[in-house]
């Protein structure tokens, strides 16, 4: 006699194996995988849509036969239970713990940990729900507290900071993870700041008891901005604080330097209308002022002594050209050389400005080194698309401004010699940068050095030209251009005025999810 019936054929697939002893419950023993992948299936064609990464976790379940497993490894170990407690506490982080989903996947856990199902496929029906919601959470929590919620530069014209973002191989390493809590861990902002402000929005929900306020609105904006990852860690960073106007030297933990800064000024209140009429009539008199320093993140490569100011078409067309008209004498005594076709014009006050309309200038601007170079004596350079740098100013008027967004773009800093002493490589290389200014050298057996520089310099009988020097910095040095109108400080919250107004567009993008 020959055993015909199908369950003598069937082979047992893990989940099975995995529930019945965990639940010592043998009706888990009846799981048909034939009848299970259907089910999932078309759940998983119902739902995907409503996924983060709908292609990639449909490519996750294809590769594993539409089994559930995420299930058959986290659930009896206990991590799905712990992956339930993360999504619980992200409103800490000041995330809705519902866009994960959180009520409906701990009713789903209960479910199966109350362990009253009736038939095998009620198990069916439970065993898809709960595999395809940990797949949505894993694959949604991980992407937002490890790197934000959005990505800035879909939304902000002048962020141009190309911000690590999760790709497929990270994600897809999420999903086939042997370890589900260390992967947990792992997206968690750790960073001092970070942390601080959490506490802090924690203090102000406790004191105020309402979440809709602005201070809480703000807080949570800036753990977003937070959660954002630069695409390189350097030793050491200069961070600059577009709405505090500061400037802060990090090294690690540690401060090595604190300043002032001003910043690029904010762009006119008409600005969008200002530039459809411009679109259209091509007339500079229709352009409108856009100043705003962008957002940036690069690695600093040189530092330029008495810098010559390369000055911009944007500032030549509608500020040069102006006070060269007006004041025949403005270009010499403001030390700007002249250049037509790349040669140096010899005698650029008796230019004919009638002649040049400033829609087609023809010539190019570039202001000598010395006292009343607009750089001052310092250039700080690092790669960038916008042309922005850190420098000196021989203005200093505007550091003792409360609202120091008054720039073309640049950053002024100041504290440039301070700076430059922190980024050179050693003494002997200080010295010779301060000689350069003017300024005695730390080491006084060069005072002798020192004394032939001035000598040269005053010189009546030869004719000296001041030219720019170059330094290398010490390596791995950063600097982070950065917008932060909320943080923490020893405790408290400090907020500040949203200077370019970015922060009802960042709220407009990620209020659903807060």
């Amino acid at each position: 006699m020959f055993i015909t019936g199908c369950d003598w054929f069937r082979e047992k697939p893990e989940i099975a194996t995995v529930l019945a002893k965990h639940f010592d419950n043998k009706l888990y023993n009846k799981f048909d995988t034939a009848i299970y992948l259907p089910i999932f299936k078309a759940k998983l064609e119902d739902q995907s849509k409503g996924f983060l990464n709908p292609k990639l976790i449909s490519a996750f379940y294809a590769k594993n036969e539409y089994l559930p497993k995420l299930i058959t490894k986290f659930y009896v170990t206990g991590q799905l239970d712990t992956l339930k407690s993360f999504v619980a506490q992200s409103k800490a982080d000041g995330f809705n713990p519902e866009i994960f989903n959180a009520t409906a996947y701990e009713k789903q856990l209960q479910a199966l940990n109350r362990n009253q199902f009736k038939t095998i496929d009620e198990v069916y029906e439970a065993i898809a729900d709960l595999e395809l919601n940990t797949a949505y959470i894993l694959n949604k929590y991980t992407n937002f507290m490890g790197y934000g919620s959005i990505n800035p530069r879909n939304f902000f014209n002048r962020f141009y900071i190309k911000v690590l973002r999760p790709d497929s191989l990270k994600m897809d390493s999420v999903l086939n993870t042997e370890n589900l809590v260390a992967e947990l861990k792992k997206v968690q902002p750790t960073n001092r700041p970070y942390i601080e402000l959490k506490k802090a929005l924690a203090n102000y929900r406790d004191s105020i008891g309402n979440e809709e306020t602005p201070q809480v609105n703000a807080i949570k904006m800036n753990l977003e901005r937070m959660r954002w990852r630069l695409p390189l860690q350097t030793e050491e960073l200069v961070v600059v604080n577009i709405p505090d106007f500061t400037l802060t030297w990090f090294k690690q933990d540690d401060t090595l330097a604190h300043m002032n800064v001003c910043v690029g000024g904010k762009r006119e209140a008409t600005y969008v209308q200002k530039m459809k009429r411009y679109l259209k009539t091509g007339r500079l008199d229709d352009k409108p002022k856009n100043h705003e320093t962008p957002q940036l993140f690069s690695v600093f490569n040189a530092i330029q002594v008495n810098p010559i100011w390369n000055i911009p078409v944007s500032i030549a067309k509608s500020e040069i050209y102006w006070m060269a008209r007006k004041d025949p004498y403005y270009l010499s005594n403001n030390n700007i050389r002249v250049y037509y076709k790349g040669k140096l014009v010899n005698d650029p006050d008796t230019i004919d400005w009638n002649k040049y309309p400033r829609e087609k200038l023809p010539f190019n601007f570039k202001q000598g080194s010395g006292d009343g170079n607009a750089l001052g004596k310092f250039k700080f350079v690092f790669d960038n698309s916008a042309s922005i740098y850190l420098h000196d100013t021989n203005n200093k008027y505007g550091f003792k401004l409360a609202n120091r967004a008054i720039s073309h773009g640049c950053v002024r800093i100041e504290q440039p010699l301070r700076f430059a002493e922190l980024m050179v490589k050693d003494k002997y290389q200080y010295d010779r940068l301060r000689m350069d200014v003017d300024l005695p050298p730390i080491d006084t057996t060069k005072n002798e050095v020192f004394k032939k520089k001035l000598a040269k310099k005053a010189d009546t009988l030869n004719i000296f030209q001041l030219k720019p020097t170059w330094y290398a910095p010490r390596k791995s040095i950063g600097v982070f251009i950065a917008y932060y109108t909320a943080w923490a400080d020893k405790g408290k919250a400090q907020f500040r005025p949203d200077v370019y107004e970015y922060d009802p567009i960042l709220w407009q993008a990620i209020k659903r999810y807060m």
